[in-house]
C-alpha cells in the first residue's frame, strides 16, 4: 500500500502530485471507492494498493481521518500489509541536498509540546519550545514513554519507532538508485557554501522525519527540530526531513495496530526534498519560505523511483515477505 499526501488535481492525466506517477506507472487503474476518503483506493494486478488523501490542512478532510476510514472499511483484511508513507519534505541541509530521499527510522510530532513567546522566553533559552511535562528545553517529561496516554512500546511519546530492520533493509535495496538532477538544481547547490551535504547531487539516504501541522522555516527553527528529534529518540535519530502530515499517519498507524488491524513491523516512511528547512548563507527567511522551485518535481520522481525498488522487490517475492518481514543485512 502506498500512500500519498496530496495531489494538485486528478490522480492520472495533469499535473503530477505526491501520487500521480504512482498511479501511472504502476498503472493503478482499478478505482475502488472508500467511504470517508477524498480520492479512492487504487490497485493493480500485481498486487499494489494507493491512496492520496486530501488536503491536510483541512480541519474536515486531515489525512488521519481518512486512513482510519479506510483502516475501519470491512472489505479489506491488512494484516500483512506492507505500507509505504511518502511525500516531500524540506531538507535540513546539514543532512540532505534537494532532490534527495530519506528513509526513516522513527517520525516524530512537532505538534503536541509548550511554547512562550519569545519576548517571554526565558534568558538563556535557545528557543521558547519545550515538552509538556518537562521544565525547559532539552527535557523530555518524567514520564516520557507513556507520554499523552500511550502505553505501547513503540512509542517514546513525541516519537513513533519504526521497524529499524526493515528501513535498513529499505534503504540498503536502494541506496544506489539514480536520482534526477539538474542545472537548476546544481545551481541553487551552489549557494549552500559551508553545507557540504546540501551541496551533493541528490542521493538516498537514512534519517527521520518530523511533522507538525504548522509549517515552519528559517535556521532557528531547523536547530529545534534537531534537538527535538535527538530528545524524543534518546539521541539515536537525526533530524532529516520535516513536513505537515507524517506523524499524523504515524499516531493513526500506532492505534490501528494496538487494535490488530495493522502490523507496525510492515509500515515505512520515505520522505524527499523538495526544498531545504532553512535559507542558504545570506539570504532571508522571508525570501526562501516556500521556494521549492525546480526541487519539487525532482522530489516526486525521487520518491517515487526509490519507493518503487522496494515496493517491486516485495510484490516478485511475495511468497517470501508475506509472512516473513526482510530485516537489514538480507538480500
Amino acid at each position: 500500500m502506498v500512500i500519498a499526501n496530496f495531489e494538485p488535481g486528478a490522480d492520472t492525466g495533469d499535473a503530477p502530485g505526491e501520487f500521480q506517477l504512482w498511479a501511472e506507472r504502476e498503472h493503478l487503474d482499478e478505482v475502488i471507492p472508500v467511504r470517508g476518503a477524498l480520492h479512492p483506493l487504487r490497485r493493480n494486478g500485481q498486487g499494489l494498493y494507493g491512496m492520496v488523501w486530501g488536503d491536510p490542512h483541512s480541519l474536515v478532510a486531515t489525512p488521519d481521518v481518512q486512513l482510519m476510514a479506510l483502516l475501519l472499511d470491512p472489505r479489506f483484511d491488512f494484516s500483512h500489509t506492507y505500507w509505504l508513507f511518502t511525500g516531500i519534505s524540506g531538507a535540513d541541509p546539514q543532512v540532505a541536498s534537494v532532490g534527495s530521499v530519506a528513509w526513516a527510522r522513527w517520525v516524530v510530532s512537532g505538534d503536541e509540546m509548550r511554547e512562550f513567546a519569545p519576548s517571554d522566553t526565558p534568558r538563556g533559552w535557545p528557543y521558547g519550545l519545550f515538552a509538556i511535562g518537562a521544565k525547559a528545553p532539552g527535557e523530555l517529561p518524567a514520564a516520557a514513554d507513556s507520554f499523552a496516554g500511550m502505553t505501547d512500546t513503540s512509542s517514546l511519546g513525541a516519537a513513533v519507532a519504526l521497524n529499524q530492520g526493515l528501513a535498513q533493509w529499505a534503504f540498503a535495496l536502494s541506496k544506489d538508485t539514480p536520482l534526477p538532477d539538474s542545472p537548476a538544481l546544481a545551481a541553487a547547490r551552489a549557494r549552500w557554501k559551508g553545507f557540504p551535504q546540501a551541496q551533493r547531487a541528490p542521493f538516498v539516504l537514512m534519517g527521520e522525519t518530523l511533522g507538525a501541522l504548522r509549517y515552519w522555516h528559517g535556521a532557528g527553527r531547523t536547530q529545534w527540530a534537531r534537538d527535538w528529534v535527538k530528545l524524543w529518540t534518546h539521541g539515536q535519530g537525526r533530524f532529516a526531513m520535516t513536513n505537515m502530515e507524517s506523524q499524523l499517519m504515524a499516531g493513526t498507524m500506532l492505534v490501528a495496530a494496538q487494535d490488530g488491524l495493522v502490523d507496525m513491523k510492515r509500515v515505512m516512511v520515505l520522505r524527499s526534498a523538495s526544498n531545504a528547512s532553512m535559507p542558504p548563507p545570506g539570504q532571508s527567511p522571508l525570501a526562501s519560505v516556500g521556494d521549492e522551485g525546480p526541487g519539487q518535481v525532482a522530489a516526486y520522481e525521487s520518491n517515487y523511483r526509490v519507493g518503487a525498488v522496494v515496493v517491486h522487490h516485495l510484490l516478485a517475492d511475495w511468497g517470501r515477505y508475506r509472512d516473513t518481514v526482510p530485516e537489514a543485512g538480507q538480500p
